[in-house]
This record gives structure tokens, sequence and C-alpha cells, in this order.
């Protein structure tokens, strides 16, 4: 490909409404534009990287056993309310009416479809297992769309679904898909941490989130510095509290906290630890308003808090709407008495002699104790996990916070498609079973985007050389040079009849110019012709990377020096 004749417009300066260094470089090397919010046109290099990560893609689910389709990717809402979702997804669901004024939605996901699909063309346990995906163009109505493509309302994604006769099936698919996503983030040269996750509004029985591990990462991934646990904060389990010895249950006594408000004030207005004080959380769920017990040093998960109540998602009310339920002030709210259903964290299980609110402003309870001064509650895991704190999964090891982009993500969906939507075969012997499923996402686009985080420098891209646009960037650096120009385009022609990618930058523009769009475009190596070296009957050949550069001399032993180091170091 020639520079001159390809879009490439690459920009100095970084763009003012860029956040990240994905989004910051994608617009200054012409990968993309963006058209509007979350919504972005793939420009020739860009496009280039995007297709290089689908071939590793649909190479390694092929290698797996799944068979490619493409489904619709406008959805009818019949689908959606025959598995009860349309209300359930929210408003990330892009729904609309077509001409007939039928409700349809533009797909984000693929069940409801691939339901579809198979309980009307698979008839028998004979035709199992069998796994079915695509890679297509999806579309979530984000409410605040950013960091790019990281972000993006609109992005190319690969989904795949699994159908097995029974949960021994279903595992079995799911550890084949494992293992394809380990083997297609290890091409894509990414560092990379599969974690166990929520399962969320796809839902199911368990779940694995893939994430890149970059500073710039929105999830936050928890593991364990002795054992192999790892988790992403809304799943991290939280280890329960010892029993420990302490001083005899005494007196709960009422204090005046006049204008304490937060836990930090009321601690050192009480002159005690904050961890020996109870927060009381406010929550609204379809049932009514549920109070929430925390360490005065924890926060509440709320994830962990839907998971506790078996809802969907619990709300927690604005400062007005929870006095009114509460009839005090949440600066003053508390368990003591309270006739609204309390949910403690399992820290608080063996706690003693703590405060909280007295359930009258300004005031607070101290020395307040389970059984005696009010019932005891249920507990469950509501809180979030911090560093340095013990795993729950070995006991000896601490925890450890990390910084996370998730591209993938698989689910064991066991039979909640299925028997919703009726999905069944006969088995050998003649009679109807259920299909337990299996999910599994891959963001492609959002892949490109990991890439460049965890893959840059203060100059540019490094990309990983499974997805470079090109393998070399050539560089002509007098293109008024007639023998430097001869020189430059023999072989740029040899070396793509040899099935090397190269860009050659042949533009009528300074060396200095060249040279920091190679670096901004990040290409894993580059080849100078021309200035004094090409007097000298050399060219230069140089890495990206910084860890290679040596001068090469012209004529037939160019070519096969040039393919042995590209090929050495070509994964």
């Amino acid at each position: 490909m020639r520079f001159h004749k390809t879009l490439i417009p690459t920009l100095r300066e970084d763009p003012v409404d860029a956040q990240v260094v994905s989004h910051r470089l994608m617009l200054r090397a012409g990968l993309i534009r963006p058209l509007g919010s979350g919504i972005y046109t793939w420009l020739p290099l860009g496009l280039r990287v995007l297709r290089k990560v689908e071939a590793i893609v649909r190479q390694e689910m092929d290698n797996a056993g799944a068979q490619e389709v493409l489904m619709p990717a406008v959805q009818p809402a019949e689908l959606w309310q025959e598995s009860g979702r349309w209300d359930f997804y929210g408003k990330e669901l892009l729904r609309f009416l077509d001409r007939h004024e039928r409700a349809c939605c533009f797909g984000p996901t693929h069940e409801e479809v691939i339901s579809d699909l198979v309980r009307r063309e698979i008839r028998s346990y004979r035709q199992l297992p069998a796994n079915f995906y695509q890679i297509q163009t999806k579309f979530r109505d984000e409410i605040r769309p950013r960091f790019g493509i990281m972000r993006g309302r609109e992005f190319l994604m690969k989904d795949a679904y699994s159908f097995d006769l029974d949960q021994a099936g279903l595992d079995a698919s799911y550890q084949a898909m494992f293992a394809a996503y380990q083997r297609i983030f290890q091409r894509c040269g990414l560092a990379f941490r599969a974690v166990e996750a929520d399962t969320g509004s796809i839902g199911g029985a368990s779940s694995h989130e893939f994430h890149v591990l970059a500073d710039s990462g929105e999830d936050v991934i928890i593991s364990c510095d002795q054992c192999d646990y790892a988790a992403n904060l809304e799943k991290a389990v939280a280890a329960e509290a010892l029993p420990q010895e302490g001083d005899p249950a005494v007196v709960m006594e009422k204090i005046a906290t006049p204008g304490q408000k937060s836990i930090e004030e009321v601690a050192r207005f009480l002159k005690l630890p904050v961890q020996q004080l109870v927060k009381s959380l406010l929550v609204e769920t379809p049932a009514g308003p549920v109070l929430l017990l925390l360490r005065g040093d924890r926060s509440l998960n709320m994830v962990k808090a839907a998971n506790a109540l078996n809802l969907p998602q619990v709300t927690i009310p604005d400062a007005d709407r929870a006095a009114y339920w509460a009839g005090v002030g949440m600066g003053s709210l508390g368990p003591v008495g309270s006739r609204l259903p309390v949910v403690a964290d399992h820290e608080l299980r063996h706690l003693r002699n703590f405060a909280c609110g007295a359930n009258e402003e300004g005031w607070h309870l101290l020395n307040v104790n389970w059984q005696r001064d009010l019932p005891v509650p249920s507990f469950a895991d509501l809180r979030n996990v911090t560093a340095g704190e013990p795993c729950a999964r070995c006991g000896t090891g601490r925890l450890q916070r990390h910084q996370g982009i998730e591209v993938g993500h698989v689910f064991k969906l066991g039979d909640k498609y299925s028997k919703a939507m009726g999905v069944k075969v006969l088995d050998s012997q003649g009679s109807e079973q259920t299909l337990v499923m299996g999910c599994y996402g891959i963001g492609v686009s959002r892949i490109v985007a990991a890439a460049i985080e965890q893959n840059h420098d203060a100059n540019g891209i490094r990309w990983p050389r499974s997805l470079a646009p090109f393998s070399l960037q050539l560089i002509l650096l007098n293109p008024r040079d007639s023998g430097e120009v001869a020189a430059a385009e023999e072989l740029y022609q040899s070396l793509r009849a040899a099935g090397v990618e190269v860009l050659l930058d042949d533009r009528d523009e300074r060396a200095g110019v060249k040279f920091k769009d190679a670096d901004l475009l990040g290409c894993p190596l580059r080849l100078l012709v021309g200035g004094r070296s090409f007097k000298e009957g050399m060219v230069e050949l140089q890495s990206r990377a910084g860890d290679l550069s040596q001068k090469l001399p012209v004529g037939e032993s160019l070519l096969p020096a040039l393919l042995a180091v590209i090929h050495s170091s070509t994964p």
C-alpha cells in the first residue's frame, strides 16, 4: 500500500475530547473518525487491524468446532418478550417500531435469536453438541459513551452459543471455549487475566471475564497473591470475620451527636475507630425498602446486594426519598427498632459493642450487640473487598487489586433461555429434553483499543506483530532522488511478492514528518531508503520497539536478509 494514495489522516496534536491513550492514538493515527456519540467510522489502517483480530478469532473458533452463522441485527420484540428480557434489559436496548407498528430492537446480543433457530432446526440428541458463532455489529445505547472504541455504542462483537443435552456436556463446551479464548488473546499478543464474574443481564449459573491488564481499565480485578483465585470486583468474595475475644457486652447507651453526618465525623466525635461503627444504607426494591448494614469503613457492592436479595438490581433512593422511607436523615439511621427488613454484611456477624444510628436526628447508640439489643439479621456478602485483606479461597494469601479492560466473557446459561423458549430435542430414549446453553462473547473492536492501551509509548502505538496493520513501513527519504525512488520501488514490489505486508511512505514530505508518523502508526519494522547510508550502498532496518537497528547492503542478498528478520520476529 502506498501512503500517498491511502487515507491515513494523521494528527500532530491530541484531540481535546479524547480521555484515554487508545482513543487519542486511534484518532491521531487516522484509524477511526467519529460520526456521532459513541459511533465511529473505521478508516483503512484501523480496518486492517480489526480484520486481523477477526481472523484470529475466526480461526480459533473454527478450530474449537464452532460453526459460523450470521443472524439478523434487527430482532422482533416477540422473542425478547418470550424470554422475559424485553422489559428487564433496560434502556441500553435500542427499541423501535417498523412501518407496520411492530416493536423491534437492534440486537446487543443474540440469545433469543439463536434459541429460536435451534428449536426449529435441531431435533435429536445426535445433532449435539452444537456451537454456533457470528462476528457482527452490535448496538447498546450507552447513556455516556466514552473512551472511544472502548466504550462505544456501536461495536463489533463475536458471540457464540453452545447447546448440550446435559450439564456435563455444557461443562465440556464451556471449557473448550475457555481454552479457545486463552489462545485468541495469546495470539493477539495481550497480557490478560481470566476472572470469575457476575452473570449480569445475560444470566446463568456462572461466568468468567477475560481482562487485558492496563492502568486505564475501567474494571477492578481482584486476585490472590498465593493461589489462583481471581474475580472482578462485583464478584470477588469477601472473607468472613472470625470470632474474636473481646470485652464482654456492656450496656447500650444513647449519645447525642449534633451536626455529625458522615461516618468519619461520628467516629471522631465518639472517639471510636471507624471499624467499630455500623453504617445503615437504605435500598429500594420492588417489595419496598430494605436496610443494609456494613462496617463503617466498607463500601456497598450493588451487584452483591441485588444477588443477596435475589433481585436483578437494587437502587439507592435520593436523600429526600430515603428520609421519607426511614423517617430520619441517613446520618442517624440505624437498625435498632427498625421496622424495615435488615440484611447485614457477614463481616458484622461477630462484631460486639458497636455504634450505629439511633433513628433519631442527631443521636447515636453505643455498645450495641446482636440478640440483646436487636434481632440477629440475615447475613450476606454485601461489600467490596479491598487490597490486602485475606483471600476467602485459600485463607493464607492476600488480595491484590488491578485495573483491567474486559475483552471477553463466557457464561454457563443453563436452561435460562432454552426453558423459556422451549428448546428441546429427543434423547436416546425418545423423550423430550430441554437443552442447556453456554454463551461466549468477545469484543473484537475493543481488542484493538485494549492492545493500544497495553502497547504504546510517548511517540505512538507499538503494535503486537500479529495485529499490526503492516509488518514493515518502507520509508523513502527523498522522493525527488531517482536512484532512491528506484531502489525503494524495487524493494516494495519484491517484499509484496514475497507476501510481506508493507506500507511505502512515498510522500513528498520531510524525513522528520515521516519518522513521526512511523512512530505514531507503530508498524513493528521500518526500512529507511536514502540519505548518507544509501550513498554508502546500505539501507537501515529498525524496529519500532527500539531493540533492532542495523544496516544492510543493497544487492541480491538484501531481500533474503530482510525476509529472515521479518519471519524470525513474527510469532
